[in-house]
């Protein structure tokens, strides 16, 4: 799989995520499977370029290459500037955001309420594409099906986007309309695909390798974004990945290496957020670790009291020492489904940050 001069370890990527796909994340994923990752959506405005929360998403210390940053915005010269400021500081790929759903982004026309403005959508593109090509980055954009059910111009848009030099599509299986609500459509996918000489990503409703081998086939896309599917388990990459390869489904993880993953995670993350953003931010992740195991609603409860990050950390290392009594794996999610169980046993001794 390549983007632009780009060569990537698979064709397994994650989704951005707005509040999730941070730096820390990101990091986790690809050691786990993935082969590509996208930063949260960084503002055009060149006003907050500067703001705590904008840096702290333009962070990319110690990430692996390449380094793509995902840009949202209205106008085409502040995103054009966008480009060429956050290539300044890093990115080696530009991602374009037309497929946020959310509604304080669209209420102001960015992500997916561009697919309504066809032609200021292309001159949005065309912008980026010339900002970028001097210095050799290579411009991707994530798009929706369409507006809604009536307006769904994803193919349209498609054959505009690769013509104005777009090199790399990703469609997520839904209009603007559905949010995240039913079930992801991949015809519309296949249809881009077919229509299309770049490669295509398909994204959407891909929360298991079975349905991660399903889609592949389905759209005959080139590669595949998960996103909610990785909160709290970001080795559903390497799943896939063994899945895809070998027809079989891995072993859940043993309890001790999530542990060791999850505390790692956190120290990471505070790292970044701090002692106050960090603990509270921490939670969500926590949450959907842990959502799915023995007493994990008791423990969420318990945990979201707690105000120190050194309180959190001793608290998941506790909760994990306690579960690991009781199992050595996470519950298998498919009992159905053919293990192969040629995993090793991972221990490893935790001290606290």
């Amino acid at each position: 799989m390549q983007i632009g001069q780009h060569l990537l370890p698979n064709n397994l990527f994650v989704a951005p995520m707005a509040g999730v796909t941070d730096r820390p994340f990101r990091m986790l994923c690809k050691r786990l499977g993935a082969g590509y990752a996208v930063s949260e959506m960084v503002t055009s405005r060149p006003d907050l370029w500067h703001s705590l929360k904008t840096s702290r998403r333009a962070n990319h210390a110690g990430e692996s290459a390449p380094i793509a940053v995902q840009i949202a915005g209205t106008d085409a010269q502040m995103m054009a500037d966008a480009a060429r400021h956050n290539i300044d500081n890093g990115a080696q790929i530009i991602d374009i955001n037309m497929g946020c759903p959310a509604k304080k982004v669209c209420n102001k026309w960015a992500g997916s309420a561009l697919m309504q403005d066809e032609a200021l959508a292309v001159s949005i593109v065309a912008a980026v594409v010339q900002a970028c090509a001097p210095h050799n980055v290579p411009v991707t954009l994530k798009m929706r099906t369409g507006w809604c059910q009536t307006h769904r111009n994803a193919l349209t848009l498609a054959r505009a986007f690769e013509q104005e030099g777009v090199q790399m599509l990703t469609v997520h299986g839904r209009t603007r309309e559905q949010g995240y609500s039913g079930e992801a459509e991949y015809d519309t996918i296949a249809a881009v695909k077919a229509a299309v000489a770049i490669p295509v990503v398909a994204n959407g409703d891909i929360d298991s390798p079975q349905k991660a081998k399903q889609v592949l086939a389905q759209t005959g896309a080139d590669a595949l974004m998960v996103g909610r599917a990785a909160q709290g388990r970001p080795w559903i990459f390497r799943e896939i990945g063994h899945y895809l390869q070998h027809g079989t489904r891995m072993a859940p993880p043993l309890v001790a290496e999530v542990q060791r993953l999850l505390l790692e995670h956190l120290q990471d993350h505070y790292s970044l957020y701090g002692e106050a953003v960090g603990v509270r931010s921490a939670r969500k992740h926590i949450g959907w670790y842990v959502h799915d195991l023995p007493g994990g609603a008791a423990f969420r409860a318990r945990m979201n009291t707690l105000d120190t990050t050194q309180a959190q950390w001793a608290a998941v290392a506790a909760y994990f020492n306690g579960l690991g009594q009781c199992m050595d794996r996470l519950p298998n999610p498919d009992q159905s489904d053919n293990l192969d169980l040629q995993t090793t046993r991972q221990t490893r001794s935790v001290t606290a940050p």
